[in-house]
C-alpha cells in the first residue's frame, strides 16, 4: 500500500493558513475511525443534499459518478459549478469528479494525492479525505475567534461556552466529549429550555447523556445524528474529525443567536453611552446653576461694609466670615472641582464616541462659572481686607479706651481717700517721732502726687485723641477726665495746708523728744544686762569636775563685784523718767509719757533689778552643794582606780603565762596540763576583786560620773578581759587533752610533739594561735612537704586545706596540724576493719542480730548499735536483721548515717 498525505491549504488575503492534518496510513487504516468518519461525513452531506432534495446512501460509491459531488459543491457554497456530463461511462464520471476537485481547487484548496481515478474507482479512503477537505472549507474554515486557526477557535469557542459547567472541561476534540456532557452543555448554554433537567446529569451516564444531545439536536434544532454514541462509548479515543464535524454544525446553528447577542450588546453599549452622557450633562446644568446660585447669594454680603462701629460687631463679621471659609465654601470649591471634571469627562466621553461637544446653556459656560468664581475670590479678598483693616482701627480705638480706663481706674484708685487724709488733724495727738514720720510720708506723698503730673495728662491726651477718632462712647469718656483733673486741683490746694500744719506741731514736740532718746539709749543696755544677769543666775548647768565647779564659783563672785556699779546706773536711769514726767504734766502734751524709741517702762527696769538682787544669794547656794557633790564624786573615782589598777596588771599577767604555756615548749602535755588547771583555780579563786569592783563600778555609775582620770581601766574592759583569760584558760586545757589524745593514740614522743610545735610556733607570728593558709603552707615546706609553685601544686595544697579546715574557718589551728602530720604514720581503725569486726561477732553472717549484739558488746554501746543500724535487705535476711556493713560506712563519714 502506498502512504497517503493530504494537506489543505487556504490563501486569504496575503495570509497563508496551513493546517497540519496528515493522514497516517495507521491512522486510517483503523477500522473504529473510518466506521465513526463513515457515518459523521455522510449525515454531514445529507444534512445539505436534502436542501436538494436528495441524498446518499454509502459515501464511496454516491460520490462515484461526480454528479452528487457537485451537487454537494453547489449547496454549500451557493455557486453555480459547469454542467456536469451525464454519461455512464467511466471517463464521464472522471471528468465530473474533475470539475467537483477543480472548483474546490478554485477556492484555494490545495489538494495532494488525491486524483478523480481513486474516486470513480471507488476508494474508501480517498473519498472520506475529499469529504473532510469539503468540510474543513466550508463548514469549519470560516470559524474565527482571535485570529486563531479554525481548529483552535472552535475548540476555544467550545471552552467559553462551556465554562460556567463545572462538570465539562473542553480542552480537545475526542476524549472531551466521550461522556455527553459538553454536547448538553452547548445546547444548554444557548436553548436551556431544551435540556431544563441538565443539573441532573453525570458523567457515569455518557450513553444516556449523548442520546438525549443527539436526540435534542435533531429534533429542535436541525442537526441530523452524524455521531453514533455506542461507537463513541467504546472506543478508546473517538475520531477528532468526525466530532469536528458534529460540532461545527452546533457553531452554524448557534451563529444566528451570536450575531444577535452582538449585536444587542452593541445597541446597548450605545445607549449606555448616551445615557451617561446625557446623566453627566444634566449633572453639569445642575451643578452650575446651583453653584451660580449660591455665588449670586453670597456676593451681597461680601460686598457689605456696614457696622455698628464696635470690635465686637466686627469681630462677629470675622467669625462669620471666617466660619464661611471653613464650613460653606468648602463643599462649593468642591462642587466647582467636580463640576469641571464633569465637563471634562464629558467632553472625552463625546469625542471618544464621534458625538458632538457639548454646549452648556448660555451662562453656564465653564467660563462663565469660572468668571464668577473669581469675582467670588475678589470680593472675599476685599472682604476680608477691609474686616481686618476695620479689627485694626478698632482694636486701636479700643485699646485706647482701655488704657484710658486702666488709666483712670489707677488714678482714681491712687486718690481714693486722699482727700481725706490731706484734711486730717491726726497729727495733733502724735508724738515727735510720729509727727516726723507723718512729715516724711507727706513729703513722700507731695513727690508722689509731682509723679502723678505726668498720668494726669496722659489720660487727657488719650481722651483728646479718642474725640479726634470718633470713639462712639465720647460722652462718658470726657466725663470721667473733667472729674478727675477738678480732684487734681483739690488735691493740691489741701497739700499745700498740710505741710504748713505738721512744721508748727514738729517745733512743739521737739522739746521733749530729747529727754525720750536719752532713756531709750541708757535703759537698752542696761535691761539687757539686767537680762543676762537673770539668765545666768538661775542657768541649769552639769559639771562633772572639781575644776568645772570651782570656775563656776570664781565667775559668780566676779559677778557680785559689780552690783554697785549697777545701782548708780539704775538710780540714773529712773532719774530720766522722772524729768520727762515733770515736763509732759507742765505743757499738758497728750502721749508725752510714751517713749517712742523703746518699749521699756521704769517699771520694767524697777522689777527686774528688784529680782537680780534676790537671785543672788539663791545661786551661792546652788553652786555650793554641787560643790560638795563633786567632792564626794572624786573620791569614788580614787576608789575604782585603786582598785582596778590592781586587778587589771593581774590579768593581764594570768593572760601572758597562759599564752606561754599554750606556746607547748614548756614541759611535758601532762604538766602543761597541770599548770592550765592550777591558774583555773587561782582565777576563780579572784573573782572576789572583780565583784568589789562591781559594786564601786555601780556606784560611780548611779552618781553619773562618766571618766576616771586616775586609770586607764574601765568596767567594761576588765569584764572583757577577766572573760578572755577564763575561756583562754578552758581552751587551752582541752587542746592540751586533745594533743595527750592524739600523742597517745598515734604513739608519737615527746621529742616529736615539740617539733612539731616549735615549727608551728615559728610561723604563728603573731602568737595567735593559729595560722593562716599561706604560713600554713610555709610551715609544711619546712617540715620537707613538696608543693610545687604550678597548677598542680595548688591543687594538692587545697586538697590538704580541705583535711585540716573543713569547715572552711580561714586558719589552722595546732590541733588540726598535729593530726594531719601524724596521720600517716599512725595505725588506725578503717571501716574496712570494723566491718571485719562486726562480721566476726555474725559468725560470718551478711547481718547481725539484736541478741548477738547484745551478747558481745556492752549495754549501752548494744543498744547504740541496735538503734542506728539499718535492717538487712539482702535476699537471705530473716526477721530483725540488721545491716552492720553501711553502719560501719556511715561511723567513718562514707555513707549517709
Amino acid at each position: 500500500m502506498v502512504e497517503m498525505t493530504m494537506t489543505t491549504m487556504m490563501d486569504v488575503n496575503g495570509v497563508y493558513m496551513e493546517q497540519e492534518e496528515e493522514w497516517e496510513r495507521e491512522g486510517l487504516l483503523d477500522p473504529a475511525w473510518e466506521k465513526q468518519q463513515r457515518k459523521t461525513f455522510t449525515a454531514w452531506c445529507n444534512s445539505h443534499l436534502r436542501k436538494a432534495g436528495t441524498g446518499i446512501d454509502n459515501i464511496e460509491d454516491d460520490f462515484r459518478n461526480g454528479l452528487k459531488l457537485m451537487l454537494l459543491l453547489e449547496v454549500i457554497s451557493g455557486e453555480t459549478l459547469p454542467k456536469p456530463d451525464r454519461g455512464k461511462m467511466r471517463f464521464h464520471k472522471i471528468a465530473n469528479v474533475n470539475k467537483a476537485l477543480d472548483f474546490i481547487a478554485s477556492k484555494g484548496v490545495k489538494l495532494v494525492s488525491i486524483g478523480a481515478e481513486e474516486i470513480v474507482d471507488g476508494n474508501t479512503k480517498m473519498t472520506l479525505g475529499m469529504i473532510w477537505t469539503i468540510i474543513l472549507r466550508f463548514a469549519i474554515q470560516d470559524i474565527s475567534v482571535e485570529e486563531m486557526t479554525a481548529k483552535e477557535g472552535l475548540l476555544l469557542w467550545c471552552q467559553r461556552k462551556t465554562a460556567p459547567y463545572k462538570n465539562v472541561n473542553v480542552q480537545n476534540f475526542h476524549l472531551s466529549f466521550k461522556d455527553g456532557l459538553a454536547f448538553c452543555a452547548l445546547i444548554h448554554r444557548h436553548r436551556p429550555d431544551l435540556i431544563p433537567n441538565y443539573n441532573q446529569l453525570s458523567k457515569d451516564n455518557p450513553l444516556e447523556n449523548l442520546n438525549l444531545a443527539f436526540d435534542v439536536a435533531e429534533k429542535y434544532l436541525d442537526i441530523p445524528r452524524m455521531l453514533d454514541p455506542e461507537d463513541l462509548c467504546n472506543s478508546a479515543m473517538p475520531d477528532e474529525r468526525a466530532i469536528m464535524t458534529y460540532v461545527s454544525s452546533y457553531y452554524h446553528c448557534f451563529a444566528g443567536k451570536i450575531k444577535a447577542e452582538t449585536a444587542a450588546n452593541r445597541i446597548c453599549k450605545v445607549l449606555k453611552v448616551n445615557q451617561e452622557n446625557e446623566r453627566l450633562m444634566e449633572e453639569y446644568e445642575r451643578l452650575a446653576s446651583d453653584l451660580l446660585e449660591w455665588i449670586k447669594r453670597t456676593l451681597p454680603w461680601l460686598e457689605s461694609r456696614q457696622t455698628d462701629n464696635s470690635l465686637a460687631g466686627v469681630q462677629k463679621k470675622l467669625d462669620e466670615y471666617r466660619q464661611y471659609r471653613r464650613k460653606h465654601k468648602p463643599p462649593r470649591v468642591e462642587q466647582k472641582a467636580k463640576l469641571e471634571t464633569n465637563f471634562n469627562t464629558l467632553q472625552t466621553k463625546l469625542r471618544l464616541s464621534n458625538r458632538p461637544a457639548y454646549m452648556p446653556t448660555e451662562g453656564k459656560m465653564v467660563s462663565d462659572i469660572a468668571n464668577a468664581w473669581k469675582g467670588l475670590e475678589g470680593c472675599e479678598k476685599s472682604f476680608e481686607e477691609w474686616l481686618l483693616s476695620e479689627m485694626m482701627r478698632l482694636e486701636r480705638l479700643d485699646h485706647l479706651a482701655q488704657k484710658f480706663k486702666h488709666k483712670s481706674d489707677i488714678h482714681q484708685g491712687w486718690t481714693q481717700g486722699k482727700e481725706e487724709m490731706l484734711s486730717s488733724q491726726d497729727f495733733r495727738s502724735c508724738r515727735l517721732p510720729e509727727l516726723k514720720a507723718l512729715k516724711k510720708k507727706h513729703e513722700a506723698f507731695e513727690s508722689d502726687l509731682a509723679a502723678h503730673q505726668d498720668r494726669v495728662e496722659q489720660i487727657a491726651a488719650i481722651a483728646q485723641e479718642l474725640n479726634a477718632l470718633d470713639y462712639h462712647d465720647t460722652a462718658s469718656v470726657n466725663a470721667r477726665c473733667q472729674l478727675i483733673c477738678d480732684q487734681w486741683d483739690r488735691l493740691g490746694s489741701l497739700t499745700q495746708s498740710r505741710r504748713q500744719a505738721l512744721e508748727e506741731a514738729e517745733r512743739v514736740l521737739e522739746k521733749i523728744d530729747q529727754l525720750h532718746l536719752e532713756f531709750a539709749k541708757r535703759a537698752a543696755p542696761f535691761n539687757n544686762w539686767l537680762d543676762g544677769a537673770r539668765e545666768d543666775l538661775v542657768d541649769m548647768f552639769i559639771v562633772h569636775t572639781m575644776e568645772e565647779i570651782q570656775g563656776l564659783l570664781d565667775a559668780h563672785e566676779q559677778f557680785k563685784a559689780t552690783l554697785g556699779e549697777a545701782d548708780k546706773e539704775y538710780q540714773s536711769i529712773v532719774g530720766l523718767v522722772q524729768q520727762v514726767e515733770s515736763i509732759a504734766s507742765q505743757h499738758s502734751i497728750p502721749g508725752g509719757l510714751d517713749n517712742p524709741y523703746t518699749s521699756l517702762t521704769a517699771k520694767d527696769i524697777t522689777s527686774k533689778w528688784a529680782e537680780v538682787r534676790q537671785l543672788v544669794p539663791q545661786r551661792d547656794g546652788t553652786l555650793q552643794a554641787e560643790l560638795r557633790k563633786q567632792q564626794n564624786n572624786e573620791l569614788m573615782r580614787r576608789q575604782f582606780a585603786e582598785k582596778a589598777n590592781s586587778v587589771g596588771p593581774w590579768i593581764e599577767r594570768q593572760m601572758d603565762a597562759v599564752a606561754s604555756i599554750a606556746m607547748g615548749m614548756q614541759g611535758s602535755l601532762e604538766d602543761q596540763l597541770v599548770r592550765l588547771k592550777e591558774y583555773e583555780q587561782n582565777v576563780y579563786a579572784y573573782k572576789s576583786h572583780m565583784e568589789e569592783l562591781e559594786k564601786l563600778n555601780q556606784g560611780i555609775q548611779e552618781s553619773m560620773v562618766f571618766e576616771n582620770r586616775y586609770t586607764q581601766y574601765t568596767m567594761e574592759t576588765l569584764r572583757v578581759g577577766w572573760e578572755q583569760l577564763l575561756t583562754s584558760i578552758n581552751r587551752n586545757i582541752n587542746e592540751v587533752e586533745n594533743q595527750i589524745l592524739t600523742r597517745d593514740s598515734k604513739g608519737i614522743t615527746q621529742e616529736q610533739l615539740n617539733e612539731f610545735r616549735s615549727s608551728f610556733n615559728h610561723f604563728d607570728k603573731n602568737r595567735v594561735g593559729h595560722l593562716k593558709p599561706d604560713e600554713y603552707k610555709s610551715c609544711l615546706v619546712s617540715l620537707g612537704y613538696s608543693l610545687g609553685k604550678d597548677k598542680q601544686g595548688d591543687i594538692d595544697f587545697q586538697r590538704i586545706m580541705a583535711i585540716v579546715d573543713p569547715n572552711n574557718s580561714g586558719y589552722v589551728l595546732f590541733d588540726a596540724f598535729l593530726d594531719f602530720m601524724t596521720r600517716e604514720s599512725t595505725d588506725s581503725d578503717t571501716a574496712e576493719q570494723v566491718i571485719d569486726s562486726f562480721r566476726i561477732l555474725a559468725g560470718d553472717k551478711p547481718y547481725i542480730l539484736p541478741d548477738e549484739l547484745r551478747r558481745e558488746l556492752p549495754p549501752d554501746q548494744a543498744e547504740y548499735c541496735i538503734q542506728r543500724m539499718q535492717p538487712y535487705k539482702g535476699p537471705d535476711g530473716i526477721p530483725d536483721a540488721l545491716d552492720y556493713m553501711s553502719f560501719s560506712t556511715a561511723l567513718y563519714g562514707e555513707s549517709d548515717l
